[in-house]
């Protein structure tokens, strides 16, 4: 197997390591950094419940290669927490009751993250469409429908 040397940037913090050049992103920060709120479920990019950021863009982690994040930033859904305190997107998923199993729900925290930073006042159009990789079998959506449009205000409340 070939390995290369990288530096993965999650969640603030710089990870050298050395990995198969195969392995994906999901099974790097899953098995060799123990940050398991990234969720492995479908493996083949159709349920979102692996997405993370890169570069601030949501991705499928179960797809993406570890070697391609080499040397960018990396969210995960534990990044989101700062100095303890929830971020805005995850105080409006709890508040709305969007978190029923929880599988989904980092995964649907973090595109909704990627779209409030890229769109901070976007259309429920726009809402649907970033949404429409992530997957959820309990909630029936309208909840984390709610669950958007009050981070959207909390997030203009804390700006």
């Amino acid at each position: 197997m070939s390995r290369v040397a990288i530096v993965l940037n999650v969640n603030g913090v710089a990870y050298p390591l050395e990995i198969e050049s195969h392995r994906t992103l999901l099974e790097v920060l899953r098995e060799d950094l123990a940050l398991t709120g990234t969720k492995a479920n479908c493996l083949a990019g159709e349920c979102g419940a692996c997405t993370v950021l890169v570069d601030g863009r949501a991705v499928n982690a179960c797809l993406y290669l570890a070697v391609r994040a080499n040397g960018k930033q990396v969210t995960t859904v534990e990044g989101l927490v700062r100095n303890g305190e929830l971020h805005p997107v995850q105080r409006a998923f709890i508040q709305a009751g969007a978190v029923q199993c929880g599988y989904c729900t980092p995964g649907f925290l973090l595109s909704t993250k990627a779209l409030l930073d890229a769109n901070p006042a976007p259309s429920d159009e726009e809402i649907e469409r970033a949404l429409a990789g992530n997957l959820c079998r309990c909630t029936g959506y309208v909840s984390i429908r709610r669950a958007v449009r009050a981070a959207i205000e909390g997030m203009e409340v804390e700006a």
